[in-house]
């Protein structure tokens, strides 16, 4: 298998997830788009993964965390939801660039070290069955999934459902967000006793106002979880 790996890549070199620049690694980044693509690191908020100005041995919270409470304990973010970020994103979610995901997952399970632990078990923001039906699957269960080979950690798809299709929220503000999002996720009627007594991590792609996180974390708790972070491939930051 090796062998025939080795030949496969002199034929078709691995090429840049984001030009075609050939690497060294299948799912890398070359190594202008590496330094064109917003990686967070440093100092963040323990609650959204948001950069901040300080010492990393701190344990701080962003000035929106603070004034919002959020229901969950922790949480992470790989990249800021700009430039390459969202280009990333929005290739995912709306180009069927699946193939990302290998490169996506590794970013969040360095990311997501200090809040993910052996016993974590991943669940996925899930889809409403009808936009299922249109992207034809749901990118928060695809980063789920190859977080959980990155980090040989347990998996749970279905935990969660979303019982509603709730309005695109562009546009809208942080309370109208939280309104829309109210009671829109619940534990699955079966596959939600996963979640007892359980140390959950929620995944998404993209962090904006905590809405969907919020609704995602009150169902993970209703369900019995023992406690829940978040781990996001993007967080979107307020301008300054």
């Amino acid at each position: 298998m090796l062998q025939l790996q080795r030949a496969l890549s002199l034929i078709y070199p691995d090429q840049c997830v984001m030009c075609e620049t050939h690497v060294d690694e299948r799912g890398g980044l070359c190594a202008t788009c590496w330094r064109e693509t917003p990686f967070i690191s440093g100092l963040v908020c323990d609650a959204c993964g948001v950069p901040l100005p300080g010492s990393e041995d701190e344990r701080v919270f962003c000035d929106e965390c603070l004034a919002l409470k959020r229901p969950w304990e922790s949480g992470r973010a790989v990249l800021s939801y700009r430039d390459s970020g969202r280009r990333i994103v929005l290739a995912l979610k709306h180009a069927d660039r699946l193939d990302l995901i290998p490169a996506c997952s590794d970013w969040m399970a360095r990311a997501g070290q200090k809040i993910l632990s052996a016993d974590s078990l991943l669940v996925p923001v899930p889809a409403h069955w009808s936009r299922l039906l249109a992207r034809r699957y749901n990118q928060a269960a695809e980063l789920a999934r190859g977080l959980s080979k990155s980090a040989d950690l347990e998996a749970e798809a279905n935990a969660l459902v979303r019982i509603k299709r709730t309005t695109i929220q562009d546009g809208m503000t942080v309370d109208q967000r939280f309104a829309n999002l109210g009671n829109a996720i619940q534990p699955h009627p079966k596959a939600g006793a996963a979640l007892s007594g359980r140390k959950v991590c929620l995944i998404d792609d993209v962090m904006t106002s905590g809405a969907t996180l919020s609704s995602a974390t009150e169902a993970a708790y209703a369900a019995g979880a023992e406690r829940v972070c978040v781990l996001v491939l993007a967080r979107v930051e307020k301008a300054p």
